[in-house]
C-alpha cells in the first residue's frame, strides 16, 4: 500500500508577508547595530563628528550618543521579536523606526551621510511593517488559507 503525500502550498500573499517581516527584522537589526556604533562613537570620541555652530537642535555630542545607543539597543530587541512574529514587535518596530528617523534628522549636521542612510533604511522598515496584514501565523505552511 502506497501513500501519496502532497506538499502543502501557501499563498503568494503569505510568502510576501513572511518575506517582508524577515526583511524588516533584518533591516531593524542593522539599523540597531549601526545606531549602537554611532552612539558609542559619539560617547567615546567627539572628534569623529563634524561640529556645527549655531545649530538649533544642538545637544552635547555625548547626549546624542546616549540617545542613539538607547534607540539602537531597543531596535535590536524589537528585531528579535519581529522574527517571532509578535504583534507588539510590529507596532514597536514602526515606532522605533520613526524615532530613529527623527533622531537622525535632528543630528544630521553631525554626520550627514550616515543620517541619510539611516533615515532611508528606517523608511523601508516602516513600509515593510505597514503593508503586512495583521493576524495569523505568517510561517504556517499547512496549506490552509487564513481568512482574508
Amino acid at each position: 500500500m502506497t501513500a501519496t503525500h502532497t506538499r502543502p502550498t501557501h499563498s503568494s500573499r503569505q510568502a510576501w508577508a513572511t518575506g517582508l517581516t524577515v526583511f524588516a527584522a533584518v533591516m531593524l537589526l542593522l539599523v540597531g547595530l549601526l545606531d549602537i556604533l554611532r552612539g558609542i562613537m559619539a560617547i567615546a570620541e567627539d572628534d569623529v563628528f563634524v561640529t556645527t555652530p549655531d545649530y538649533v537642535f544642538q545637544f552635547d555630542l555625548t547626549s546624542w550618543g546616549w540617545i542613539h545607543l538607547v534607540l539602537g539597543v531597543l531596535a535590536v530587541i524589537i528585531s528579535a521579536g519581529l522574527l517571532k512574529i509578535a504583534t507588539w514587535a510590529r507596532v514597536s518596530g514602526v515606532a522605533i523606526a520613526a524615532l530613529v528617523i527623527l533622531a537622525n534628522f535632528l543630528s544630521m549636521p553631525y554626520y550627514p551621510l550616515w543620517s541619510v542612510v539611516m533615515i532611508t533604511m528606517s523608511g523601508f522598515i516602516i513600509w515593510a511593517l505597514s503593508v503586512i496584514k495583521p493576524g495569523g501565523n505568517l510561517y504556517n505552511l499547512s496549506g490552509e488559507r487564513s481568512p482574508d
